[in-house]
């Protein structure tokens, strides 16, 4: 299969447009046309997991984090970046990076650190803003089903966790011919009445072109009429971060046994008891500071995430229980939940998960 339809297949899963604007996802290098001869899963594409990937014949690298975040002005190997690239194009291998797309993603990895802790009721955290469009398009009575069809394919009409949701509105329209058009029905200069229905249709922003491409070739008119809307509404099946409950409320002493015991910690950073049991849980996996004032708006109880600074504990103001279990350790349930996906999708060549260790932070105890 070539690297090109692997990615399709890679995107059919895990929406690639779902990534935070800042982020530098999807192939950072490597050749479309190339036949992919096994996949590598890592957390980081750095040099050791390339000669892993070497080692082990695969010739494409799905990693969470870009090794390639900003650009690069040159490729001489004078850094970790530049080196781990460098091994990368001379032995010809593929690197695709997931990264904010799956932290994004309602069953991505904060949905990985929800089900480790056994929580229940799940929701997203930080939904995203401002991504939501509606269009609303006047087609003829008998082409009704035809467009809407094609609008549902094109991705539109996609509602959480339903699909093909529209409402259609059955009206009279009218419309004048004039000099110039080739009109589906009517005569130049005569107004023409037509029996119409107006569909509406919900969509992410992302899919917007194809969706009106979609529309228009579907579409028997020669000028469509329809309007497009951007909603407030914020988009609850897509962001950053979750939030869920436990069955049974715990002590803070016994929720950070716990936590420890789950994610296999040496060590966590928390900010004071607040002396009351922990039954809302909010995660955020990474650097996730950003996070603790809309998990205390969603009345959690305690926050998990990575890289909090000293003065984001003082956040807390004895509302929430704020623990630091660390970057890497916060996201490390990654790799498996994309070796698990990438399984699924293709069995005719071999699906590896990367035993090299490339968590940059220590711990001496």
């Amino acid at each position: 299969m070539k690297l090109r339809s692997v990615i399709s297949k890679i995107e059919e899963r895990i929406q690639i447009h779902q990534a935070e604007d800042f982020d530098n996802v999807g192939l950072l290098c490597g050749v479309p046309d190339r036949e992919v001869s096994g996949i590598l899963v890592c957390h980081d594409a750095l040099e050791n997991v390339v000669e892993e990937a070497i080692d082990k014949s695969c010739n494409l690298i799905v990693c969470f984090h870009p090794i390639i975040f900003s650009g690069l002005k040159s490729l001489t190997g004078k850094n970790y970046v530049e080196r781990a690239v460098l091994k990368a194009i001379e032995n010809k291998i593929a690197i695709y990076a997931i990264h904010t797309a799956f932290d994004n993603d309602f069953f991505g990895v904060n949905a990985g650190i929800c089900n480790q802790l056994g929580l229940k009721n799940l929701k997203i955290l930080q939904p995203k803003k401002n991504n939501l469009k509606q269009l609303a398009v006047f087609v003829p009575k008998d082409y009704s089903g035809k467009v809407k069809e094609a609008l549902f394919n094109a991705g539109a009409g996609n509602i959480g966790f339903y699909d093909e949701c529209s409402f259609t509105v059955h009206g009279n329209g009218t419309f004048r011919p004039i000099e110039g058009s080739n009109p589906f029905s009517g005569q130049q200069d005569v107004r023409e009445n037509a029996d119409e229905d107006m569909i509406s249709v919900i969509f992410e922003d992302y899919k917007k072109g194809q969706i009106i491409s979609a529309m228009k070739m579907a579409h028997p008119y020669e000028e469509v009429a329809y309007q497009i809307y951007s909603l407030e509404n914020d988009n609850h099946h897509s962001g950053l971060g979750m939030y869920g409950d436990f069955e049974e409320p715990m002590e803070e002493i016994d929720f950070l046994k716990f936590v420890k015991e789950k994610f296999g910690l040496e060590m966590i950073r928390h900010s004071d008891f607040n002396h009351k049991k922990i039954k809302r849980v909010g995660v955020l996996g990474g650097s996730g500071a950003s996070g603790i004032r809309s998990a205390i708006s969603k009345k959690c109880d305690a926050y998990l995430t990575g890289d909090v600074k000293y003065h984001d504990f003082f956040l807390a103001e004895s509302k929430m229980l704020i623990c630091d279990i660390g970057h890497f350790e916060s996201e490390q349930f990654v790799t498996q939940q994309l070796f698990e996906i990438l399984s699924q999708k293709f069995s005719t060549f071999a699906i590896s998960k990367s035993i090299e260790k490339t968590n940059p932070v220590n711990y001496f105890i």
